[in-house]
């Protein structure tokens, strides 16, 4: 039976328990980080402002792009 909370195909307990490992398991400075970043995640979701984030794909394609020689 499931709750409705999914990611991916990933139930929301799953990814909380793998979090809360991770942030007992990263150094101090890593864990304050990522709460930090998840919390802001959390607020731009809220605002319904996540589709003005860019993602790290999508920087690294573009970047990839201005690096490219011009064809003549």
């Amino acid at each position: 039976m499931s709750d409705g909370f999914l990611v991916g195909e990933v139930p929301m307990d799953m990814l909380v328990e793998r979090l809360d490992a991770k942030l007992r398991e990263w150094e101090p400075h890593i864990a304050a980080t990522v709460r930090k970043r998840i919390l802001e995640i959390i607020d731009l979701a809220d605002r319904d402002e996540l589709d003005i984030m860019r993602s790290r794909g999508v920087e690294q394609e573009v970047l990839g792009l201005l690096d490219e020689p011009i064809p003549r």
